[in-house]
């Protein structure tokens, strides 16, 4: 079995392929942040790891290469914005692998908010299969506004090796505290 070292970066494809449209221009982002020494944020991004999917690629070979990022990975960056689509995609069939299969933990993301102290308040942006396991309490989950300072820490405490830091729950969320050290609440 493969070191699962990976972070597996999730999130609507919005039926573009345009990397400046929709959610994409949040996982371009996060490798802007990646790979600058500006910034706290350095993980492994399990979409590097493997070949790339071509658009023409079929819907087996995509899923394929998919399951292989994950198996690789320690734990699942997911990008919820407003253009989240709540059954569309390859979303749903990611989340549900991650939690079900690999038993990822989940990291939660929303863009445009300073703080995320309420996760439930943000049901309406979930897709369709992290709704159903955050209701039946199978995922294990902790969400964070889409900060830079707040991703870096979430993807460096929560993994499949951190034992300490365990997310049991689907609802777990940072203190208003934490958020303050941080600078985004005052």
């Amino acid at each position: 079995m493969a070191y699962r070292n990976g972070t597996y970066v999730a999130f609507d494809g919005n039926a573009t392929t345009n990397p400046t449209e929709g959610d994409m221009k949040y996982y371009g982002l996060l490798q802007n942040w990646n790979a600058s020494n500006k910034f706290e944020l350095s993980f492994s991004d399990s979409h590097k790891k493997t070949y790339q999917v071509r658009d023409n690629s079929t819907i087996k070979t995509l899923q394929s290469r998919l399951l292989d990022r994950m198996k690789n990975s320690k734990n699942m960056l997911l990008i919820i914005s407003k253009d989240t689509n709540w059954d569309r995609g390859m979303l749903n069939f990611e989340i549900e692998k991650a939690i079900e299969y690999y038993n990822i933990p989940i990291i939660v993301t929303y863009p445009g908010f300073m703080s995320i102290l309420h996760p439930a308040s943000h049901k309406n942006k979930w897709p369709k299969a992290l709704n159903e396991r955050i209701e039946n309490k199978t995922a294990k989950c902790i969400h964070i506004p889409f900060k830079e300072k707040a991703i870096a820490a979430a993807v460096s405490q929560f993994s499949i090796h951190n034992k300490e830091d365990e997310l049991t729950l689907p609802l777990h969320y940072y203190s208003e505290e934490t958020y303050r050290k941080w600078g985004y609440v005052e």
